[in-house]
């Protein structure tokens, strides 16, 4: 299948804008700006086809909710289907379901658990259409697995997989990511911690670890996300799997924290309601914090000398391209495509679909480090 046309859904979006740049390099490819203002998408079009680019662009208006949607992305004839129109809580699989029915590969940087754990459901209708359906090609589970992968080998045994993600304040965050997070903090999800099945609680059990000098000590909270799932069934020898995310700045982050207590003992049914208030105010602290952000995984174990063994990768992005990361993946996978190298088609979360270095190449411009502790 040779792939020219390639539609991103939300293109002038937090996520889509990013991935939409950083492909106009490809020749002989045509990038598909859609969402449902048309302003917008055209001056987003206009601002890249003034630069040195060789990609062409195009606008299109198109709503995932209308009756019509099918049709409307059939009438674009794309070959891959890039879905960032989060949030992704609480989404259907119209989506991917429709890119499947007009023969168009998929990929979308979902972050929900269900969304992305349940894309399976779709593998027998995206094999016999002879397409890929790539859910979570973002910072989880793309990023995350892809490293766990690259040093899983060194460990004869993986007991323990403990990974955080800390942006900067200054950082973009679109108003669907805040919608989101809102949507569990302070609700109960199932995690895997000493072999068994527990409940932790969004936004809760607040702790400091260090990002290395640059980002220094960032507070960080309980999140749910694919890989609680995905990860012990992937690592069988693993015995716990952890998670956790924060703010930069102390007062929004324990803001948040007395948030989700009041949601766990009840005052508060749901903060994703107040989503827009919420992040209207949080403009108010902008200028506040750092456009610095990192990702620490840290894996414990047994290495295959049977002594105890610990690696620990940290990322570190400055210059506010933090925001760049959780697109990297959907970009690598569009690439691949692109050139040929990816042929698998079904329907699944993505793991094992890129190398971590593939994605040393495709970050390299963007001047982001990366240092690891205790790796053979």
């Amino acid at each position: 299948m040779t792939v020219s046309r390639i539609v991103i859904l939300g293109g002038y979006g937090n996520f889509g804008k990013r991935i939409a740049t950083s492909l106009s390099d490809i020749k002989g490819i045509t990038i598909i700006i859609a969402g449902r203002n048309a302003h917008k998408a055209q001056t987003l079009c206009n601002e890249l086809s003034s630069q040195k680019v060789n990609s062409r662009y195009e606008a299109a208006v198109i709503d995932i909710y209308s009756a019509d949607f099918t049709d409307h992305l059939s009438a674009l004839s794309p070959d891959i289907v890039i879905h960032t129109g989060g949030p992704f809580q609480g989404q259907n699989y119209r989506v991917p379901e429709a890119a499947i029915s007009i023969g168009s590969h998929y990929i979308d940087l979902a972050d929900d658990r269900r969304f992305v754990c349940d894309i399976t459901s779709l593998n027998t209708r995206a094999t016999r259409n002879n397409v890929l359906v790539v859910s979570g090609a973002s910072s989880v589970p793309g990023l995350s697995s892809t490293l766990i992968d690259h040093f899983y080998t060194q460990f004869s045994q993986l007991d323990e997989i403990d990974f955080a993600i800390a942006p900067g304040n200054k950082a973009e965050v679109g108003e669907a990511t805040l919608k989101g997070i809102l949507s569990y903090t302070g609700h109960p999800f199932r995690v895997f911690k000493n072999s068994r099945w527990v409940n932790e609680y969004g936004w809760m059990s607040p702790r400091k670890i260090c990002f290395g000098k640059t980002l220094g000590k960032r507070w960080l909270a309980n999140i749910d996300i694919p890989d609680l799932e995905l990860f012990p069934a992937r690592y069988p020898s693993v015995r716990t799997v952890k998670f956790q995310a924060g703010v930069e700045l102390p007062l929004l982050h324990f803001t948040m924290v007395v948030m989700a207590f009041l949601a766990r003992i009840g005052l508060v049914k749901d903060w994703s309601v107040f989503t827009k208030q919420i992040f209207q105010s949080n403009k108010l602290f902008k200028r506040f914090g750092t456009d610095a952000g990192g990702m620490q995984i840290t894996l414990s174990g047994t290495d295959n000398s049977q002594q105890s063994k610990e690696i620990k990768w940290t990322l570190c992005a400055e210059n506010g391209v933090g925001p760049y990361i959780p697109t990297i993946s959907a970009i690598i996978l569009t690439r691949k495509f692109i050139d040929g190298s990816l042929t698998t088609t079904g329907a699944t979360p993505c793991l094992g679909l890129y190398t971590l270095e593939e994605f040393d190449r495709e970050s390299a411009s963007l001047g982001i480090s990366q240092t690891h502790a205790g790796a053979a």
